[in-house]
């Protein structure tokens, strides 16, 4: 039996995200009935990080077992033919057979983009948040000086959320202007349960001068989901890459 490793790109506009649920259609389970389906063998993937509903990914990374003597940098190559066009498999590549994805030391990279301009643009409206007024990025650059380093992130986990232990580490954090886009770049250890798009939502909020800077600080001491800013919508965000430290 082999491990083999993909790198996995999607655009998750049209599925319920990444891991199986029962209202709808997962990207892991279209990669398990193509696999199944190229290597006549019962395939179920492990994937690296359990997007939700409508976040897309440009290097999420899976492992899945087989007995199929296929190349392993040749399974892109070969498993992309059964995939629809909204997913694909950038690298692949063979590994140890103790390898788990999600049981490695990692840093996970996301990106929330915000197309800020007086109007949207029609072909832009599936990966990026539209915001039609002006977002101060020198102020959310300051406000999130306060995100990076390792806090207790319980303000910025979703309420729903079952995990005990918030304390979670943010190595780096950016936000920046590309052209009409302005980006939030974060950088981690590991995520809460939304964390992400409530960082993006908290500062847009100090972009558009609800918030000063510093009360991004105020929203970590409080420790209370309340009191920071709202959930940003799922299809701003991409997870760029996953690096094995």
């Amino acid at each position: 039996m082999r491990r083999i490793k993909l790198i996995v790109s999607y655009d998750g506009t049209n599925y319920v995200g990444w891991q199986k649920q029962i209202n709808g259609i997962a990207v892991e389970e279209i990669i398990n009935k193509a696999l199944s389906k190229l290597l006549n063998e019962d395939i179920e993937v492990i994937g690296a990080s359990r997007t939700d509903s409508g976040v897309h990914a440009l290097g999420n990374v899976a492992v899945f077992d087989t007995e199929s003597r296929i190349p392993g940098d040749k399974f892109c190559f070969a498993l992309n033919q059964y995939l629809p066009e909204d997913i694909r498999i950038q690298e692949s590549c063979e590994v140890e057979k103790d390898f788990h994805p999600r049981f490695c030391d990692t840093i996970k990279t996301y990106e929330y983009s915000i197309l800020n301009r007086r109007f949207d643009i029609p072909t832009s409206r599936l990966y990026h948040y539209f915001m039609y007024m002006p977002l101060d990025v020198e102020k959310m650059q300051a406000g999130a000086v306060y995100i990076k380093g390792e806090h207790d992130f319980k303000s910025f986990c979703s309420a729903r959320s079952q995990v005990k232990d918030t304390v979670r580490e943010v190595t780096d954090i950016q936000v920046f202007k590309e052209g009409e886009y302005v980006k939030i770049r974060v950088s981690g250890t590991g995520f809460l349960y939304n964390m992400v798009r409530i960082i993006a939502g908290t500062l847009i909020k100090v972009g558009l001068g609800v918030y000063p800077p510093d009360y991004v600080k105020e929203i970590l001491d409080a420790k209370d989901r309340n009191a920071a800013g709202p959930k940003a919508p799922a299809r701003g965000l991409t997870l760029i890459e996953i690096k094995y430290l």
